[in-house]
């Protein structure tokens, strides 16, 4: 019998999506192609579907400032979008950010790494809280001004320029001051998208009578937190509006005890699976 490997189709396709992303707004920028003009934060699809970011609108809105109707849509439809996919899936599906911290967080498991601090991942919500309440005092989306990601898009879109050092620092600050300090603890993006995360259509669906406790899945998990398996036995998904349905845990799970669905499932799980897992 062949030896069961993990695989990685689903961090393959992920940077594809990520690549075609940056490439298709680059397109836009630089050879007038018209898939997709704009940035992250607002942009149009086929050159007609407004797309936007809506924590940038709620910044805007918070400065006394109405927006576009365009852009109003632009945000509603991203905001549906990922209602149905995954709030968070922005997170590790789109940001161009991502991928240095997955980058980062395998280079501590290879290396034993250890220390770096612990902070809250709630921290994040409030800081995008606090970002739309600095909007309304300043007078300016406050998050915007500032961002990495914008940033560093920015930088590998229109050119490159000093903005590029927002890569050392992320590394840095990922490595070795906090344990993925920015993705897991610090981004106010984030803490908005996983609000939305909330209500989230598509789910890491647990079979609990699957799961032999191994702890594969916790230790690829960027946001290992949201994998309580007592929590997801009763439900039969994974809620929690961190998750960012990168599907890293579904690659690794050697029982497939965890699969990509929909968070309604048809089965309730057996009252024996939960006593299994709390086990």
């Amino acid at each position: 019998m062949t030896a069961w490997r993990p695989s990685f189709r689903y961090l393959v396709t992920r940077r594809l999506v990520q690549l075609a992303v940056l490439g298709a707004l680059w397109g836009g920028a630089k050879l007038g192609w018209n898939l997709m003009v704009g940035d992250l934060s607002a942009a149009r699809f086929l050159g007609t579907v407004p797309l936007g970011d809506p924590f940038a609108l709620l910044q805007v809105l918070a400065t006394r400032h109405v927006p576009a109707a365009t852009a109003l849509l632009g945000g509603a439809l991203t905001t549906a979008l990922y209602v149905v996919v995954g709030g968070r899936a922005w997170c590790a599906w789109v940001c161009p950010v991502n991928p240095l911290a997955d980058l980062v967080a395998w280079l501590r498991r290879r290396l034993g790494a250890k220390g770096g601090l612990d902070v809250d991942g709630t921290t994040r919500r409030w800081m995008a809280l606090g970002l739309v309440g600095t909007s309304a005092i300043v007078g300016v989306p406050a998050f915007e001004s500032v961002s990495p990601i914008g940033a560093l898009h920015r930088e590998l879109c229109f050119g490159i320029g000093a903005g590029l050092l927002v890569v050392p620092l992320l590394l840095i600050v990922d490595g070795w001051v906090l344990r993925r300090g920015w993705c897991g603890s610090l981004c106010p993006l984030g803490g908005f998208w996983s609000l939305v995360g909330r209500l989230s259509l598509i789910r890491v669906r647990f079979d609990p009578a699957r799961c032999d406790h191994c702890g594969d899945c916790a230790r690829v998990c960027p946001e290992s937190h949201v994998l309580r398996l007592a929590e997801m036995a009763r439900s039969g998904a994974v809620l929690d509006g961190d998750c960012t349905n990168c599907m890293r845990c579904v690659e690794v799970c050697p029982t497939r005890a965890l699969a990509p669905g929909l968070r309604f499932g048809s089965q309730p799980p057996r009252l024996e699976d939960i006593e299994h897992v709390a086990k």
